[in-house]
């Protein structure tokens, strides 16, 4: 009798290749839309001008001898940030490691578990600060059908909707209100899905497109119709369901869209729409707030990767904010 495949071939992991479903850090948009300010302290507060004493009209004739017009200004430290502390941590049990083959590696793929956990629950935490409704002075509502008004607009799947001047009208109440442009626009992937498929969209880029090129509809191409600096696109995926339950994905952004103003750095007297303080203090810390450790836990024969990360995402001005929400069906 001869020898079969499986007498002398015995099923192992190959080595060249491996399968991980890990999200590439571009995914997400938390440390990316608002300036970072590493600080020292875990609490403490920061100073705030009143914009309407820099933009009033005060000045005046002077007559020979007499004293120049003059005013003041004031300021507020009362607002203040908290940065918590969030954690996760993954253990390796000595058996895990010790039968751990080529090319499995639980010292990568912990610190790679641990840091997805963390990059997707300062996104979520980014959604409940800034991406919601009620946060911002203005919020467009997205509606299946009926009259554009003041607080609603044709969801952008309607081809009968107006996106480039339902931003425009956006970027001129802010300006109006504030005196700054917004830069940046955060959207949804079913957003922008919608968005670049409307036929407004499509056909100013058509038409402006260079001779004999293709129109393509990148994330720069729609800032420059949007008349902003930055387009952000929300394409990081969370698992809502609890382990041993059907997995149940979804979009972490949702389905609606934030149009801002954001400092292209932090600075005195500098305004933007919202901050990141992040605890560059708590031991060991990146500018980010975050660390990675591992360390030996005897207790338990196993070696912990953890990951700790300290900060606070704070909205600090509300007028160079306009959101729009739910604006696909």
């Amino acid at each position: 009798m001869q020898p079969t495949p499986g007498d002398v071939h015995y099923s192992r992991p190959l080595t060249n290749i491996s399968v991980a479903y890990v999200q590439d850090a571009t995914s997400f948009v938390a440390d990316r839309v608002f300036p970072n300010i590493p600080v020292s302290k875990q609490a403490d507060r920061y100073w705030t001008y009143d914009r309407g004493y820099f933009w009033r009209d005060e000045m005046a004739l002077r007559a020979p001898s007499t004293e120049s017009s003059g005013s003041g200004y004031t300021v507020d430290n009362t607002p203040t940030y908290y940065a918590p502390v969030y954690a996760f941590h993954h253990d390796i049990p000595d058996e895990v490691r010790a039968n751990s083959d080529d090319p499995l590696n639980p010292d990568r793929e912990s610190a790679i578990l641990v840091t997805q956990k963390a990059l997707i629950k300062r996104e979520k935490l980014w959604v409940t600060k800034f991406f919601a409704n009620s946060l911002w002075t203005t919020t467009i509502t997205g509606v299946a059908s009926g009259e554009d008004n003041s607080t609603t607009k044709r969801q952008w799947n309607d081809a009968a909707s107006t996106p480039i001047e339902d931003v425009r009208v956006g970027v001129t109440t802010v300006l109006e209100s504030t005196g700054l442009a917004p830069n940046t626009l955060v959207m949804g992937r079913r957003v922008w899905d919608a968005l670049i498929d409307h036929p407004d969209v499509i056909d100013r880029i058509k038409y402006g497109q260079t001779a004999g090129g293709p129109a393509m509809t990148t994330q720069a191409v729609v800032a420059a119709l949007m008349g902003v600096d930055r387009v952000f696109v929300m394409t990081a995926v969370e698992n809502s369901a609890v382990e041993g339950a059907t997995n149940v994905f979804a979009f972490i952004g949702g389905k609606h869209a934030l149009l801002c103003y954001s400092a292209p750095a932090p600075g005195i007297m500098t305004p933007t729409a919202g901050y990141t303080f992040s605890w560059q203090g708590f031991l060991g810390s990146t500018n980010m707030g975050w660390r990675i450790k591992r360390f030996r836990q005897e207790r338990i024969n196993s070696d912990r990767v953890e990951i700790d990360m300290a900060f606070d995402q704070k909205l600090v001005a509300a007028d160079l904010g306009y959101f729009f929400l739910t604006m696909v069906a």
